[in-house]
């Protein structure tokens, strides 16, 4: 800790909070002169300085961790493959752009997208499909990124939702009461049944709320949380979503919507309560399911938000993985390298939890550039009640940096120092850099084939030592 350069990332605070050099100096006590060495990293970051900034800021001494650029890093190597294979551009020399000048690698990142973009339209257009499609991102992976940019987490929401449950008294096992109690009272709307395809339907003008009987109690609290939400904080949440989108778009009415989802899930699961029980529970997922009664899903998603300051849970990332590979969901509080062109490492065990669904599954990860995570993963089904209609089945994974894996029920009899006892996974077999790995199912991008007729290798796709990322 004694030599950490992270002057970019002093900048970012800065700018983050809207305060000069000279006002952040004097908050630290020291001098402008000093500060301005740390932003242009000709002087490291000290530990009295971090501590300060920690206390402060409320920020997490990881924000100024090397392992903060590991996101961006995986998202320029998987997006500027071949432009990286074809510069020769060494791994240390990205790693160094995206500390040093992260600004500036995400400009390379934006305009990796748009030509990405571009040639899916190009390509569109040239064998007869609709050439506009493609142009650019959907509202839902634009919407993605807006939680994903904030680790998952919204302050002043949180906050909100908290006070919002003292008020109406939100307790375990009486949630739905309350709710419906303050529906009723405050906003003059009544509960219905309505059997039919809908899982719930708010008509204005009767002011009343229609909820499927085919609702398991704790996703009908749910809806009825998001509805208060909807009533109750209109105006915030648009507020909120109209930071990255135009309102009136079809991003941001879905931003919109995803904000009431997570405003809903901190009002039936608040904050204080919520991170008091995991902590006692050392976040063991079945047992927090039983206190709430509510979904393995549901909770396992807002383990993914504690991360509020000075009374910060253990940073999960959280991942929905159909059996295809497909991540419908992926959310992070920490720096985990999801990939945004589908095809995830079949060695991770979100794939194992669907070979026995119901069980808990549990994985020491190790990821390329060395950094380990504990991993649990469990699959789950969703039924619409009737007799041969067919479910959606999912893997839910929830995992953690190994230096926290310690707080976790699932690390107990895990040898969490060694790392020979980490199955070593990836991105996904597009972009991953274990170039040896037997598993892998396509030729890695931005490579040379080594093609050998008199030759072969339990590597699937063998290629040239060029020495390129």
């Amino acid at each position: 800790m004694s030599r950490t350069y992270a002057g970019a990332r002093l900048r970012r605070l800065r700018a983050d909070r809207r305060i000069s050099q000279a006002e952040l100096a004097r908050v630290l006590g020291i001098s402008p002169s000093y500060l301005n060495q740390m932003e242009h990293d000709s002087r490291p970051l000290t530990v009295p300085v971090l501590l300060r900034l920690t206390e402060v800021f409320g920020i997490d001494p990881g924000f100024f961790s090397e392992r903060d650029t590991t996101r961006l890093i995986a998202d320029l190597r998987e997006t500027l493959a071949g432009e990286l294979s074809e510069a020769r551009i060494s791994a240390a020399d990205l790693a160094e752009l995206a500390s040093r000048m992260p600004a500036v690698a995400q400009v390379l990142l934006d305009l990796g997208h748009r030509n990405q973009r571009l040639s899916e339209r190009l390509a569109g257009a040239a064998d007869g499909r609709n050439g506009d499609r493609g142009t650019t991102a959907s509202p839902h992976e634009e919407v993605r990124d807006f939680f994903y940019r904030r680790q998952n987490y919204l302050h002043e929401s949180d906050l909100a939702a908290e006070r919002l449950a003292s008020e109406i008294g939100i307790r375990p096992g009486e949630v739905t009461g309350a709710l419906t109690t303050r529906l009723a009272q405050v906003h003059g709307i009544r509960l219905a049944t309505e059997p039919g395809e809908r899982l719930h339907h708010y008509d204005e003008a009767s002011r009343t709320l229609h909820l499927s009987p085919r609702l398991r109690p704790g996703r009908r609290a749910f809806r009825v949380a998001t509805q208060l939400a909807l009533l109750e904080y209109a105006d915030d949440l648009g507020r909120l979503a109209a930071e990255d989108f135009q309102p009136g778009s079809p991003a941001h009415a879905l931003a919109r919507l995803g904000i009431a989802h997570y405003f809903a899930a901190a009002l039936i699961m608040p904050y204080t309560a919520f991170h008091t029980a995991a902590e006692e529970a050392r976040y063991d997922i079945e047992r927090l399911t039983d206190h709430y009664g509510l979904g393995y899903e549901t909770v396992c998603h807002r383990l993914s938000t504690l991360q509020r300051p000075r009374l910060r849970g253990v940073p999960f990332s959280f991942v929905r993985v159909d059996r295809a590979g497909n991540l419908s969901k992926r959310q992070s509080a920490s720096g985990f390298p999801f990939s945004r062109a589908g095809g995830t490492c079949p060695l991770w065990n979100v794939y194992e939890a669907f070979a026995a669904p119901g069980r808990v599954h549990v994985q020491i990860a190790e990821m390329p550039d060395g950094q380990r995570y504990l991993w649990t993963a469990r699959a789950v089904t969703r039924h619409r009640g009737g007799w041969g209609e067919p479910g959606r089945t999912y893997a839910i994974g929830l995992g953690c940096e190994i230096r926290h894996a310690h707080r976790l029920v699932y690390s107990d009899g895990l040898d969490l120092a060694s790392a020979s006892a980490a199955t070593p996974i990836g991105m996904g077999c597009r972009v991953c850099e274990r170039l040896g790995c037997s598993q892998r199912a396509v030729p890695p991008l931005g490579r040379e084939l080594l093609i050998d007729q008199n030759s072969s290798t339990f590597v699937p796709y063998p290629v040239k030592d060029d020495g390129t990322v």
